[in-house]
């Protein structure tokens, strides 16, 4: 009997330290309004930033045509050299024949204006018996006889200034035939320059990491093909609000996490000498560990310095502040005099301890907000008196 009366006890005791479960998070998370103030800084904000290529470049069409090949699909990866994409270029290569059959015209024309010249040099038109005045008298009476006469006569038959025009004439035939020959040759050269265009190659080993065409897709130049980078290193990439740039330097070494679960250190790579004048940040690259465990485009947040001495106090909220089920950070901010609230977004830092969160900017010391605020609460919502 004593043993049912005490089964009875344990059972009753269960049923009552549940019931006292059950009450007890709705006695915690009673909302009430706070003010926000300030604490000491652990001199650190944090920044969100993406992981980036060590190198990255968008291989671009750079002829007109339709897409014949792709090597690879996003992430196979290439070693410098190796082609990525090719372009059409049977046109090209039939125009290409086309020029073959003119420089070969032109070198025939070249070596006979070549033969012209060297004959007029040997055997000049100017001396030719042959092309004489003739006066009836055999052609050795003309060079002996006719020709002496004309000259000593003044006539305009003047042999010298023949040959000279009979030479220069040659010679510029020669000229123009060689013009003719390099005018081919600079064409087909040309022709060279835009068949190989018309294949892409990788420019370093790396992988593909996006492809922006098909096989069959009609391109024109400077359309985009695919992203190529190198990825056997990485970097973070991140919008640092210029008044903590002042804190960096290259080669300083800061802490990052990536994802959830990995945290590691990165070094100032790079800072950018100007800053984006509409959102007054500067772009800092930050370089990865080798081996460490990330993708490009991945979400990373860094641990940076504050800037200067005298920040030493920043505004925190109790976590229990930020509206479960939201997206971003938000808090109700309370206006007391009218009895309601409005949503606000925060941007948070560092968690401080003891349940408090460091907040960047949205919030300043002093306005009133609602702790423990229902999941979802938006604005206009009060808590009860």
């Amino acid at each position: 009997m004593s043993k049912n009366k005490h089964l009875k006890m344990l059972v009753i005791s269960s049923f009552l330290v549940m019931s006292l479960g059950l009450l007890l998070p709705g006695l915690s998370a009673a909302a009430e309004i706070i003010t926000v103030g300030l604490s000491k800084s652990n001199s650190q904000t944090v920044l969100g930033s993406t992981v980036v290529p060590y190198k990255e470049i968008t291989v671009t069409a750079k002829m007109p045509g339709q897409v014949v090949a792709l090597s690879g699909d996003v992430g196979s990866r290439f070693k410098k050299g190796d082609i990525l994409a090719k372009i059409d270029d049977a046109q090209l290569l039939a125009k290409k024949n086309t020029l073959w059959a003119q420089i070969t015209a032109a070198q025939a024309a070249l070596r006979n204006s070549q033969a012209q010249f060297q004959r007029e040099i040997v055997s000049p038109r100017s001396k030719d018996i042959s092309g004489m005045p003739g006066m009836g008298l055999p052609s050795m009476m003309d060079i002996y006889f006719t020709r002496p006469m004309y000259d000593m006569m003044g006539s305009s038959f003047d042999t010298d200034y023949n040959r000279y025009s009979d030479l220069v004439s040659s010679q510029s035939g020669l000229k123009q035939a060689e013009s003719q020959v390099m005018m081919a040759w600079s064409q087909l050269n040309e022709l060279d320059t835009k068949i190989k265009d018309t294949v892409s190659i990788a420019p370093f080993d790396g992988i593909v990491m996006e492809k922006m065409v098909e096989v069959g897709d009609a391109v024109q130049p400077g359309q985009p093909l695919m992203r190529y980078g190198f990825v056997d290193y990485l970097r973070l990439k991140a919008d640092v609000p210029s008044m903590l740039v002042s804190s960096l330097k290259e080669g300083m070494n800061v802490s990052v996490r990536i994802g959830s679960s990995i945290s590691t250190v990165a070094k100032v790579s790079q800072i950018y000498p100007v800053a984006d004048p509409s959102r007054h940040t500067v772009v800092v690259k930050f370089d990865l560990p080798v081996g460490v465990l990330a993708s490009p485009g991945m979400y990373a947040e860094i641990f940076l310095p504050d800037a200067g001495s005298g920040s030493n106090t920043i505004v925190t909220i109790p976590k229990t502040a930020l509206i479960e089920g939201r997206s971003l950070p938000t808090v109700l901010v309370v206006d007391e005099a009218k009895k309601t609230s409005s949503l606000r977004l925060v941007r948070l830092g560092v968690p401080q301890g003891n349940g408090m969160i460091a907040v960047v900017s949205g919030l300043k010391a002093g306005e009133k907000i609602i702790n423990n605020p229902p999941t979802g609460a938006s604005s206009g919502w009060y808590p009860e008196s």
